[in-house]
């Protein structure tokens, strides 16, 4: 059983971890001044994939390595994680989104205040957080939805397939992962997400990885940073949540 300060350590640093790796590879594609400029989506998809087992092999040993609400949700409704820690995972892994959003944006300090100079200065808060590219709220919502249950659901059923993990015993906390290798694996699901399932809303699949960069992009003092779209924000919060609870409800199902 991970203990109360282990769960919040553990994703603290994790999802610190994935946001750095995230929002920085939006800030490299993204950014003037930046070496990778122009790298591409499917860069970014890498990235992000890359951040998800950075971040979970390093929190892995303390709490599980969730790093994202919809992760925990659908791991408590699969009776691997206690509800009763349910709001600790979350707080934790906001304040981890809000670290990560920050370490970031000091990273790329100087090409931030360098868009500040340019005649033609480019909105920030896709670096941050997703937006749609075709703006319809429910047709958005749809997508979070089943992009979040394309994540998920195979995770859920990747410690079941391992022998332990969440579905071996109810209540047990072994890690939503399962065995160690299983984490390369939802890095890699997290990458083919981004290719196949991002283009219409840019995947949140991940309510702290939206929302506290966003409160983070609305803070930090970015030149011309443009608007934070609360009027969005909803939709990569409650889509994923909609989508965990779904995908719980499927593999208790299933099994």
């Amino acid at each position: 059983m991970y203990s109360h300060g282990d769960i919040f350590v553990g994703e603290v640093i994790g999802t610190a971890i994935l946001i750095l790796f995230g929002a920085g590879v939006c800030a490299a594609v993204n950014l003037h001044y930046s070496k990778a400029k122009a790298a591409g989506w499917v860069a970014v998809s890498f990235g992000w994939g890359l951040g998800v087992m950075a971040g979970a092999y390093t929190a892995a040993p303390l709490s599980g390595g969730h790093l994202n609400p919809a992760v925990t949700v659908g791991s408590a409704v699969a009776d691997g994680t206690e509800w009763s820690k349910v709001p600790l995972y979350v707080l934790a892994q906001m304040v981890g989104a809000l670290i990560g959003a920050v370490l970031a944006w000091a990273l790329y300090y100087a090409q931030f205040a360098a868009n500040k100079e340019r005649d033609t200065a480019q909105p920030t808060l896709g670096i941050f957080s997703t937006a749609p590219e075709i703006r319809k709220p429910a047709a958005n919502l749809v997508t979070e939805i089943i992009a979040t249950t394309g994540l998920v659901l195979p995770l859920l059923f990747f410690g079941r397939n391992q022998g332990i993990g969440i579905g071996q015993v109810p209540g047990a906390e072994v890690g939503v992962y399962g065995s160690g290798i299983n984490v390369l694996l939802v890095a890699l699901l997290v990458v083919g997400i981004g290719i196949s399932l991002g283009g219409p809303t840019g995947y949140a699949i991940n309510p702290a990885r939206d929302l506290g960069p966003r409160i983070a992009h609305a803070l930090l003092p970015i030149p011309n940073k443009g608007s934070s779209d609360w009027g969005y924000a909803w939709i990569p919060v409650a889509g994923p949540l909609i989508g965990a609870v779904l995908s719980g409800l499927v593999f208790n199902a299933a099994f």
